[in-house]
């Protein structure tokens, strides 16, 4: 063994709600022996990398937190960016993880040692680390999209990603080009569009969005959540019921999306004047089938003088700006790239090699997919959190991940009662699980709702998305089944 190789029964990449809400229940459970190795200066996930102005939650704050750590402080019904990430923060205190929780630390490489069965993980600083078992929690938002336009290393100004916002760079009275429509672009889209001179917003496909019904949590909630945690659980329950009443729409009836659709449409008769701007914000595709935004100060930001929608495509990106396929050039000082993230591409190429030196990614070239969005075939004692068809269109994903996690709690344990030292799935059990999945998808809006999105990759394939109640993934994740994995 290396002199400067360190080693622990499990190891956990990955600081946000994944790797933390792994990290706290081992620790409850009595287990010690795992360490957590997290990229960045500090614990939060994509909620510490993102910091875009405007950044918040499309989730009830209620049920977007973990079960077993309810915050009775939130400030608002959709909590601010900042707040999840200091509420990470505190669980990873007042859990007492943060012994385990290697800050600075990028995982390069891990690779399956099938001579003594242990993983192999290489950091970016040269230090090796050994551990029975993996689990990959770095989550679908870590990786920035962004699209290679000809000629943009040539751009004489500033350009940025909006999940590496610069703070410092001073937006007033610049002339800015927004690329993309997404989650993140109709949060800061409001919040730049008063300060800046021109904003030219480049749409490809509008998204549909929702009135966001938030508020601020009022003293007297604060109050009762803090004196009786049983009504902040009681919301809880009812929130996570409100949504889960929605799945059939996205999954049975498709159609019934269309009473979602004219409210969506009223919002932006009611915001837009212009009929023109009306009909470009306007989807032609059934809602559900991108994803479903929710804002309140989207659309009269565009009904802004000083912002205009470009749909025109792009051509290519010049020093002075970005030039349109209709020949017009758009002089910019700014490029800020709204384009979302590699979600459909969960582990990157060259970081997870299993039995035989495969790497992941090759075992995927069809598409991401896994067991139960959890375990590979081929990648033994390899727990993959937010994996392949595990995404939401509906509700809170810290469900999802607190199902996987229990799914690898009852996997370990069930190891150390029947001494075994490692398991992999079975191809065939893998590959069943995914044609069902895959069969239930098919008369989703994701298939069928006339629109291309990140949901899908380049073949058609939805490799994001549950096509289910969150609770009948729980169900399916409540015991690991042994019998579906070859013992090594």
């Amino acid at each position: 063994m290396n002199a400067a190789t360190t080693s622990s029964d499990i190891a956990i990449i990955g600081a946000g709600f994944s790797g933390l809400g792994m990290a706290i229940r081992l620790k409850q459970r009595g287990i010690t022996d795992f360490a957590l190795f997290e990229q960045s200066a500090g614990v939060g996930g994509t909620w510490r990398d993102n910091h875009y102005p405007g950044i918040a939650c499309d989730v009830q704050s209620h049920l977007y937190s973990f079960s077993f750590a309810s915050n009775p402080g939130w400030t608002r019904a959709f909590s601010p960016g900042a707040e999840i990430r200091r509420y990470l923060e505190r669980c990873a205190a007042d859990f007492g993880v943060m012994p385990h929780v290697q800050l600075n630390a990028a995982v390069r490489r891990a690779a399956w040692q099938e001579a003594d069965r242990h993983w192999l993980l290489e950091l970016a600083d040269g230090r090796q680390h050994r551990a029975r078992v993996l689990v990959a929690g770095m989550g679908g938002l870590s990786r920035p999209a962004i699209p290679q336009f000809p000629g943009l290393a040539s751009f004489a100004g500033k350009a940025f990603h909006s999940a590496n916002w610069d703070h410092s760079y001073d937006l007033r009275g610049k002339r800015v080009a927004v690329i993309g429509t997404g989650a993140s672009a109709i949060q800061f889209v409001p919040q730049i569009a008063k300060d800046v001179a021109e904003l030219r917003l480049f749409q490809r496909t509008p998204p549909w969005v929702m009135a966001k019904p938030d508020r601020a949590v009022s003293a007297l909630e604060h109050w009762l959540f803090r004196r009786f945690p049983l009504a902040q659980r009681l919301v809880r329950g009812a929130i996570y019921g409100k949504l889960e009443v929605r799945v059939p729409g996205f999954t049975l009836l498709p159609g019934a999306m269309k009473i979602a659709q004219n409210l969506a449409k009223l919002q932006i008769k009611r915001q837009i004047a212009d009929p023109k701007l009306r009909a470009l914000v306007t989807p032609h595709y059934t809602m559900g089938c991108k994803r479903v935004l929710m804002a309140n100060d989207y659309y009269p930001a565009l009904a802004r003088p000083n912002v205009k929608v470009i749909v025109d495509e792009i051509q290519e990106v010049v020093p002075e700006g970005i030039r349109t396929r209709g020949g017009e050039l758009h002089a910019v000082d700014a490029l800020i790239f709204g384009t979302g993230f590699q979600a459909t591409d969960p582990l990157p190429a060259g970081l997870v090699f299993g039995r035989g030196g495969q790497d992941i990614t090759a075992a995927w070239r069809e598409g991401p997919e896994a067991y139960l969005g959890t375990t590979v075939a081929g990648f033994p004692n390899l727990f993959i959190l937010m994996g392949p068809n595990t995404g939401l269109g509906h509700s809170s994903m810290v469900s999802m991940i607190e199902s996987q996690i229990q799914y690898a709690l009852d996997a370990l344990q069930t190891m150390k009662t029947r001494q075994i030292q490692a398991v992999d799935v079975l191809a065939g059990v893998q590959a069943a699980f995914n044609h069902r999945l895959q069969e239930k998808l098919r008369g989703t809006v994701w298939q069928t709702g006339g629109c291309l999105s990140w949901y899908r990759n380049a073949a058609g394939k939805n490799v994001a998305l549950w096509p289910g109640f969150t609770w009948q993934f729980r169900l399916q994740t409540k015991h690991f089944d042994i019998e579906n994995y070859q013992r090594l």
